[in-house]
């Protein structure tokens, strides 16, 4: 760190209970772990109270449904980044880790109130 900046940070081996592999951190950071399977990296990525984004890089086909179908976030992203979006994608999280979606349409939901006007003529 260099006075108030946090420069971009790799943290290997980093205990699944600490704050920083268990905890959104909004910073350049990122824990590197070795795992024995997929599913033991799901299971510490499911291990939390947030569920914003995920991401796999895997060259097979079954890993990457299995995580698809198994990783309780928001949304999951094969072979790039979790913070990968496109305006008219439903950008969100699940558990503590917001309480929406974001993206073009639901923007114009969230500001839109919809009402209903029946009229019968007779």
């Amino acid at each position: 760190m260099q006075g108030d900046i946090l420069e971009p940070t790799i943290i290997t081996e980093a205990d699944h209970t600490l704050k920083v592999s268990c905890q959104e951190a909004f910073a350049p950071v990122v824990t590197v772990n070795k795992v024995g399977s997929v599913r033991e990296a799901i299971d510490q990525v499911n291990d939390s109270r947030f569920g914003l984004q995920a991401g796999i890089y895997t060259n097979n086909v079954k890993n990457a449904l299995y995580a698809s179908r198994e990783l309780h976030v928001g949304g999951v992203i094969i072979n790039d980044v979790p913070t990968y979006r496109v305006d008219q994608m439903p950008y969100g999280g699940v558990k503590e880790s917001g309480t929406g979606r974001e993206g073009i349409k639901y923007a114009v939901e969230e500001m839109t109130e919809m009402k209903l006007i029946v009229w019968n003529q007779d």
